[in-house]
């Protein structure tokens, strides 16, 4: 089995099997084609099925010599280790050289959190007489609300609104569903922007049953979406790196300051992992802070 073979069966085993969107499939891609590269450039000429352990340390040896960061030569042996899973898994090969690569220790970086006032300023910079000030106001709203990732909410549906019931369907990573809780202010901003939406004078018959669209009645993209919090940011004057995903954080941390169970805010986010949630608990210093003042006998 040569390498193109190879590659193209293990982006078929992550679409079909592993459920990958196109972003992540593309993104292992590269990662083993940074092997195949390497394997070129020195003139090592081994079929996938026959790379060993040193093949693959010394190519990580060269990738580290042009200085790219740990979490880009984690997210590289990380691809690697999948390859090599993948081919093992197929029985292509009997032992998978990549089962003795280190995985470069990332520090866990917290991340940048807005708090209510700060969330409240930005809302007030949205002009509202622009003709998509309402739907940025009901974005925002959306966001911080559901703690939405930035995909989720340019693929929201009309059908998967349940206003009267308090819930949104959410179609999140790995096409799983879950249902999300929303609050009163965002479905009063949606319903707000809603007598907007029907007044455009055309929608493209493929966003019909989306919820958030452009004002050629198509479904937005990603970069708009960041386009204009990165520019409400600015005019709010606030110096914090502001991204989609920061309402997702923020939405996260006041949960937990506010008491809410860490399971809850793993459904909620559509987490697979606990641990990937435990971050927003790290992040409630003022709230340790209190319980210790209130409870340890040496305060």
């Amino acid at each position: 089995m040569n390498w193109e073979t190879a590659i193209a069966q293990f982006k078929s085993f992550l679409k079909l099997e592993k459920s990958l969107s196109n972003n992540s499939i593309m993104a292992y891609e590269s990662d083993v084609r940074k092997l195949v590269s390497y394997l070129e450039i020195h003139e090592i000429k081994v079929l996938p099925t026959v790379v060993e352990t040193q093949h693959l340390k010394d190519f990580l040896e060269w990738i580290n010599g042009f200085g790219l960061n740990t979490s880009s030569q984690a997210r590289i042996t990380s691809g690697l280790k999948a390859f090599f899973k993948y081919l093992l898994l197929e029985d292509l090969i009997t032992l998978d050289p990549a089962s003795l690569l280190d995985t470069p220790r990332l520090g866990r970086k917290l991340p940048e959190v807005l708090s209510v006032e700060e969330i409240d300023t930005i809302i007030a910079a949205i002009d509202l007489s622009l003709p998509e000030g309402q739907r940025n106001k009901a974005i925002i709203e959306t966001l911080y609300s559901c703690g939405l990732r930035v995909s989720e909410l340019i693929d929201l549906k009309i059908s998967n609104l349940y206003f009267k019931h308090g819930f949104i369907r959410v179609m999140g990573k790995g096409s799983k569903e879950r249902l999300v809780p929303i609050g009163k202010k965002a479905i009063k901003e949606i319903q707000l922007y809603f007598q907007d939406r029907n007044m455009m004078a055309k929608i493209d018959k493929s966003s019909e049953n989306i919820v958030f669209l452009n004002r050629r009645g198509k479904q937005l993209s990603r970069i708009t979406i960041f386009d204009f919090i990165k520019k409400l940011v600015k005019k709010a004057e606030i110096s914090k790196n502001v991204s989609p995903h920061t309402f997702r954080h923020s939405f996260a941390t006041h949960l937990v300051e506010g008491g809410a169970d860490l399971r809850a805010v793993q459904e909620m986010l559509g987490h697979e992992s606990i641990t990937t949630t435990e971050i927003y608990a790290h992040l409630d210093r003022e709230y340790l802070r209190d319980v210790i003042i209130q409870h340890h006998p040496r305060s």
